[in-house]
């Protein structure tokens, strides 16, 4: 029976290569002023997931496409993108020319919108930041490299660890894709990061505001999609090596990956290793424990065919990361606990040689995420079909108690299973509509030693429809409308006197948590046109409304763990965030000018955040002596955030090749009916301000290329607008950090062989402490006065890409 059934499919599969239409897309890319052909230009087939380069004389082809329609982008650096739509159904040549560029504006978006957009045409606040950005940067992480785009910021536990937000909103309000997967890495924690390599990230889309219907909960504030790298073109292999060192904490990390294209098969596979010291600054001198290893492999293998593409990528990500606690002693030096036998510690000082080695100390983390991901997309009769299937599993230990260094204090091993699937209609009258829906089922488990929250399991889904449609040239209409519904259910949790879980509840017992069952729902969607007035200005207004469920820390927390300050308790009656957003925006691109002005407002109902209890006797409450920490709980209230992002950038003629850009970015965050002391939000970034001047050379002899020196100087203005009770809060002053870059790419044989690249950022060591920085409420420095501990000093990055 099976033997027959294998020789049907083979018949049907055969049959259905010759009943295809095999058709071609074939042409030739020149220069438009200098009518030059141009080598190595991208001609990035999207649906098809696709991809050619030119040769030396500017030739390009891609075989074997069904009919269809298809969106095409070529792109070369040094040239304006372009982007084009072509209804394929026979044999076409498509000759292109591309005009030098001076700033790129429009790109390709697949973020938030069920087709590939262009980001002038979609009414949502877009942002696409490249690879060659993220590489100039000297960044720690992946979130540290993004940290300049207007309106992105961090909040960070020391050097390792960086959470973003968007516009004042963080942790499970900033939805983070990776290829499509909704990353699920327990971001409910305050020192819970990103499990993404940074060094196979080709580009990242960023939304700005509740703008995707495609995924439900949690993108209040907006979505960090991280893509990986497009595959190798068609037959090639390609090798890439990435060096990088750091001197301030003395971070070395390196990056290999291999790709390749052979008969209509893709390949991938990257393995990247990093380890840092402890960081230092001018007022604490090196950080005690705030260094951190880090390795990470990926690989991916693919099919591409006629009917579309289908690939397999399997990630793992694993890092030990120290987590700082700040302790001093009465001179001004770092302390640590040490085992003096098995029942007994004694405090010590930290010495020079620890402070300069690469040795991971108690309290400190294990994090380890896999993830197996299925990314397809079918090209049907009428229309596609996109299907996104993953499996993720992420553990999470904390090592806290030198007399129990190899116990587990925390432990949470979380198990997710995503699933995304988006029909594409074909185009009727100019409306594009798209079904889909995309859900997700977890279960935590609870096997620590400790327990902050309680073992859980969640169920996910929604479903939605969206339409978009160029009304003409110059008008762009979109908008959607998804239903969501998510349950949470708690495990019981009993403790008897050796904090040992039991079964049964007795006098001599603790209940440590009950158990739960939540429900929530909601319907959310958005609506929204784009105005092309003319070739350089576009107008867009939008306005959204999403939503986002209490976390598990949220309604069932009940402890404190390392790295944290503070006991927090959970409450289970909390209700769902509610956001509606208004965005505004224009846009200005010029051959000399580039403006973007993105004002919003965003109301949000029963927002959650955590406030400071007190206890009787008017001072701070503290639920465990033995391990002090000020009690928080969760609570809600309306908020009204107001913002906007401007970004100037001038590059005058004659002098194409200088950049002067500029960026302001400012959001207030009020609580409605509120006292003084409570009005403002808790952890809103201040005001920013960056000016950068970039001086880019095309060419430079005959070995060199695409070289850039730049200067830039970001100030922070003062944060006197924060959460002031209960002192959970204290405000900010302004400081400024000037920063230098430079790069080229270095050629053999017209192929780009290496490129380097050199920064230095914080030259004049500045000591600072960043308003979203949680070492800032480290314990007191006795010896100086100074609470908390500073941001990192001035840091020396040189970082090497080998192209082999």
């Amino acid at each position: 029976m099976f033997k027959n059934l294998f020789y049907l499919l083979a018949v049907f599969f055969c049959t259905s290569q010759i009943l295809t239409a095999q058709n071609k897309i074939t042409g030739n890319v020149k220069d438009k002023d200098t009518h030059d052909n141009l080598q190595d230009v991208s001609i990035y087939l999207h649906s098809n997931n696709t991809l050619a380069l030119t040769d030396s004389n500017g030739y390009y082809a891609l075989k074997n496409i069904k009919s269809g329609e298809y969106t095409i982008e070529i792109a070369a650096m040094g040239y304006v993108k372009q982007i084009r739509t072509i209804n394929l159904s026979t044999d076409i040549v498509l000759n292109i020319e591309l005009q030098e560029s001076i700033k790129e504006y429009n790109d390709v978006v697949v973020t938030g919108v069920s087709r590939f957009t262009e980001i002038k045409a979609s009414p949502i606040i877009l942002k696409s930041v490249h690879c060659t950005d993220l590489q100039q940067s000297s960044s720690i992480n992946l979130i540290d490299a993004i940290k300049n785009v207007p309106g992105i910021n961090t909040i960070t536990t020391g050097a390792a660890i960086a959470k973003p937000t968007i516009r004042g909103l963080g942790y499970n309000r900033v939805l983070t894709l990776y290829n499509g997967i909704k990353q699920e890495g327990q971001q409910w924690g305050d020192e819970h990061g990103i499990e993404i390599d940074e060094y196979s990230i080709e580009k990242v889309e960023i939304i700005k505001g509740p703008g995707s219907l495609l995924y439900g909960s949690d993108a209040i504030a907006g979505v960090l999609h991280f893509i990986s790298n497009k595959p190798a073109a068609i037959g090639k292999i390609n090798t890439q090596i990435i060096s990088n060192y750091q001197s301030n904490n003395n971070l070395v990390a390196h990056s290999i990956s291999n790709t390749g294209n052979r008969n209509n098969w893709q390949w991938a596979a990257r393995f990247t290793a990093k380890i840092a010291g402890n960081y230092q600054n001018k007022y604490d001198g090196k950080i005690y424990n705030s260094g951190f290893r880090e390795y990470n492999g990926s690989a991916l293998i693919g099919t591409t065919r006629n009917w579309g593409y289908s690939q397999i990528r399997v990630t793992s990500f694993n890092t030990d990361i120290n987590l700082v606690e700040g302790d001093r002693d009465s001179t001004g030096n770092f302390i640590y606990q040490s085992a003096i036998n098995a029942t007994t510690s004694e405090e010590k000082t930290v010495t020079n040689k620890q402070l300069k080695g690469y040795s991971i100390g108690i309290p400190y983390q294990i994090i380890n995420h896999l993830q197996v991901a299925s990314n397809s997309s079918f090209l049907l009769k009428k229309g596609t079909l996109k299907v996104d299937i993953a499996y993720q599993n992420n553990k999470r230990k904390e090592f806290g108690d030198v007399l129990l260094p190899t116990s587990k204090s925390l432990y949470f091993d979380l198990y997710t299973v995503n699933y995304n699937i988006v029909y594409n209609l074909p185009r009727q009258s100019g409306w594009e509509t798209s079904l889909g829906g995309s859900g997700m089922y977890q279960n935590n488990g609870n096997k620590g030693i400790e327990f902050l929250i309680p073992a859980y399991q969640s169920v996910e889904g929604g479903v939605f429809v969206h339409v978009q449609k160029a009304l003409d040239k110059k008008w762009n209409f979109a908008a959607g409308i998804r239903i969501d519904n998510k349950s949470i259910s708690g495990k019981k949790l009993v403790l008897d006197s050796l904090d040992t879980p039991v079964i049964d509840e007795t006098a001599s017992t603790t209940l440590k948590f009950n158990s739960f069952h939540r429900n929530y729902s909601s319907i959310v969607g958005s609506i929204g046109v784009s105005y092309q007035c003319n070739k350089e200005s576009t107008f867009k207004w939008n306005i959204a409304r999403g939503f986002r469920t209490p976390n598990i820390s949220e309604i069932a927390s009940n402890g404190r763990h390392e790295g944290t300050f503070r006991y927090e308790y959970g409450q289970l009656a909390l209700k769902p965030e509610l956001s509606h957003q208004i965005d505004l925006a224009y846009f200005y691109n010029s051959d000399h000018l580039t403006i973007e002005c993105t004002p919003f407002v965003n109301f949000i109902s029963n927002f959650i955040y955590s406030k400071k209890l007190l206890a009787a006797s008017g001072g701070d409450s503290i639920p465990d002596i033995l391990d002090p920490a000020p009690a928080f709980e969760f609570t809600q209230g309306n908020t009204i955030l107001l913002g906007s992002e401007l970004y100037v950038d001038l590059h005058p003629h004659p002098l194409d090749w200088l950049h002067i850009g500029n960026a302001f970015s400012f959001v207030q965050a009020t609580q409605t009916n509120q006292p003084d002391s409570t009005r403002y939000l808790p952890f809103i970034p201040a005001p920013k301000y960056r000016t950068e001047w970039k001086a880019e050379f095309k060419k430079l002899g005959k070995n060199f290329n695409n070289g850039y020196i730049k200067v830039s100087f970001d100030y922070y203005f003062a944060q006197n607008r924060y959460f002031k009770a209960y002192t959970t809060e204290t405000n900010t002053p302004a400081y400024s950090l000037l920063s230098i870059g430079m790069g080229v790419n270095v050629k053999q044989r017209n192929n780009k062989l290496l490129t380097l690249i050199f920064n230095i950022d914080n030259i004049t060591n500045t000591a600072y402490q960043s308003h979203l920085s949680r070492l800032k409420y480290a314990p007191t420095n006795a010896n100086t006065g100074r609470t908390g501990v500073f941001n990192m000093g001035r840091n020396a990055n040189i970082k090497i890409i080998w192209n082999l």
